[in-house]
């Protein structure tokens, strides 16, 4: 139906006839002249209509925004004085020879070049919204990084697996999208929530390398960068260490990034335990584009008689830190009071500081409510260790470790976003050395911090379990993190693939036998029969795409995403469904609450 595309005419084209099909982005009427823009997904051209043509001014003259058009015209030169320079068609206009309206279209609920309409609008009339050059751009980049992500795999003698969506519920992790058999009454399908276990069974089949762009599902609470339906790109290698699947995967990102956006990462990303970006920023995903470290001022807070900091510093689960804002002074109480209610969302008490209007005169030179709990020597050695400098300012965190490192970790990153210290780069690093459980409180009991099949750095079973008998806490794992401006874009490890040791990763679960087996004893019969060495990890392709596109949310990058209540605003999913179809499943509704 055409011959070129809108965005593609230029001054080669010149006293040309083309055919173009698009959208009326925007109809002008100027003295009797009709110009319209029309739009395709290549971009804008202007066509204008002239009265000497009678039959074709008069249609154009029934032309409104998002008309569907055909348009047969011959390209020109704009006239003197109206070359728009930033537009790739700009040198150019078309004189409309034929007008065909191949579909009328109501008032659309928002203009396209409309940068503030609600985003509850935009995911209701998707449709809309995905004609916005932006959001085409966006899917366009998406396609770009998948199509390279495959071509560097298969180059690397991956091959693309699928695996099944439809699987079985296990315990750890989120929560499962289950779903119910109607040939098995009252048992359920669960929508996976990772290929983890059969990406481990292809290992023991031989695959040796496999890939896949999974989609996964988890039935969570939601943030700007989760979604209950999200895609990950999932890998897995037999016979292979930490620093191969690291280095491979490195090349991977290296290599995207140059081809997508010609930007060069670092030769070599550099490592960090979990221990070390814990200390020094508070969380295990570091934003390195920002200067700031926290200090530790535990040893130097035990025996102050201040016990708001006094007693955490003494006690093994709790933490006293620093953080130092050079330039902080000048910071306002009302300033200051937005970010103590902002530490508070972490469980954070309060947020003490110091100002350090004169380090030199020592207390003197020091402005705070609490400078009065402390001796000058502590005084003095708290500015020495985090070496503030006048005009500087000093935030305090104390608390538990866990408390003080999310209040503080969180209110690093704000700080220097507010204060403009986000330096314009990229800043990739690779997380290492994470603990293999976590205590949780609440429950009573151990989780695995990446998931149960993760396997220690302990060189053998019987070191291994030596290690559990003194303290589960402090075994460390084989789990790598690839972090990269603050957000995690892919975690991995080297797999347990010694039924022994995987069942005794259980039992530190509190998963017993009985359970292991309902749960997952077809990967533990697996594993008795010569399951490989193995590891793999796998990339949140959402978010990486996220990044890279310069959005803020992942649903910016995904066609149709859901919203913060897990809604599609667009179909009215999830919806009711009829008696019958739940007779079907062996279901019965439960009474719903009548309005009154």
């Amino acid at each position: 139906m055409r011959s070129h595309y809108c965005g593609a005419v230029n001054t080669e084209h010149l006293e040309t006839e083309v055919t173009f099909c698009g959208w009326a982005h925007r109809r002008r009427d100027h003295g009797g002249v009709i110009f319209v823009d029309l739009r395709d997904h290549t971009g804008l051209v202007q066509v204008v209509f002239d009265p000497d043509r009678a039959e074709v001014f008069a249609r154009a003259e029934q032309v409104r925004n998002e008309f569907v058009l055909k348009i047969v015209g011959r390209v020109r030169s704009r006239p003197e004085g109206t070359v728009n320079p930033d537009m790739p068609t700009g040198e150019v206009e078309v004189l409309g020879l034929e007008l065909e309206i191949l579909n009328r279209a109501d008032t659309p609920p928002f203009q396209l070049d409309d940068n503030d309409v609600s985003e509850e609008n935009r995911l209701r009339h998707r449709y809309i919204d995905l004609r916005r050059p932006i959001m085409q751009d966006r899917l366009r980049m998406r396609a770009q990084v998948t199509s390279e992500l495959r071509r560097f795999l298969d180059a690397q003698q991956f091959i693309e697996i699928e695996t099944p969506t439809l699987t079985r519920a296990t315990p750890e992790g989120a929560r499962d999208y289950l779903v119910p058999s109607r040939t098995h009454p009252g048992s359920f399908f669960a929508l996976p929530q990772s290929p983890q276990l059969f990406k481990q069974l292809l290992m023991m089949s031989g695959m040796d390398r496999y890939y896949q762009i999974a989609r996964c599902f988890r039935d969570e609470d939601l943030r700007a960068d989760r979604q209950p339906e999200f895609s990950q790109l999932d890998i897995e290698m037999s016979f292979i260490d930490e620093s191969t699947i690291m280095n491979m995967t490195e090349s991977m990102v290296r290599n995207l990034f140059a081809k997508v956006l010609d930007v060069k990462l670092p030769d070599e990303f550099p490592h960090m335990s979990y221990a070390e970006a814990m200390r020094d920023y508070g969380s295990d995903k570091p934003d390195l584009r920002i200067p700031l470290k926290l200090t530790e001022l535990s040893d130097l807070m035990a025996n102050v008689e201040f016990k708001v900091f006094s007693e955490p510093a003494k006690n093994d689960d709790g933490r006293v830190a620093a953080l130092h804002v050079p330039g902080g002074g000048k910071l306002s109480r009302k300033e200051i009071d937005v970010y103590t209610e902002f530490v508070s969302r972490y469980g954070a008490k309060g947020l003490a500081y110091i100002k350090c209007n004169e380090v030199a005169k020592g207390r003197e030179g020091l402005q705070s409510p609490i400078i009065k709990f402390f001796p000058d020597d502590v005084l003095a050695a708290i500015v020495e260790r985090t070496g503030a400098a006048d005009g500087d300012l000093i935030f305090f965190g104390a608390d538990k470790a866990t408390v003080v490192a999310d209040a503080l970790g969180a209110l690093r990153v704000q700080v220097g976003q507010d204060m403009g210290m986000v330096a314009d780069e990229w800043r990739p690093l690779w997380v290492v050395d994470f603990p293999m459980f976590e205590w949780d409180e609440g429950g009573k009991r151990w989780h695995a911090l990446h998931h149960p099949f993760t396997a220690p750095s302990a060189e053998s079973l019987d070191e291994w379990l030596k290690q559990l008998d003194e303290n589960p806490g402090n075994v460390l794992s084989r789990a790598y993190d690839m972090v990269l401006n603050g957000t995690e874009l892919g975690g991995g490890s080297i797999r347990i693939h010694s039924t022994d040791m995987q069942q005794k990763a259980l039992d530190v679960l509190g998963i017993g036998e009985e359970e292991a087996r309902d749960k997952f004893g077809f990967l533990l019969d697996a594993l008795k029969y010569g399951a490989p060495p193995h590891g793999g990890i796998a990339f949140g392709l959402d978010r990486l795409i996220m990044l890279m596109s310069g959005a803020t949310s992942i649903r910016d990058v995904m066609a149709f995403p859901k919203t913060q209540s897990a809604s599609c605003l667009l179909t009215s999913a999830p919806s009711e469904v009829s008696d019958q179809q739940m007779k079907e499943l062996h279901l019965r509704p439960r009474q719903r609450p009548q309005p009154e």
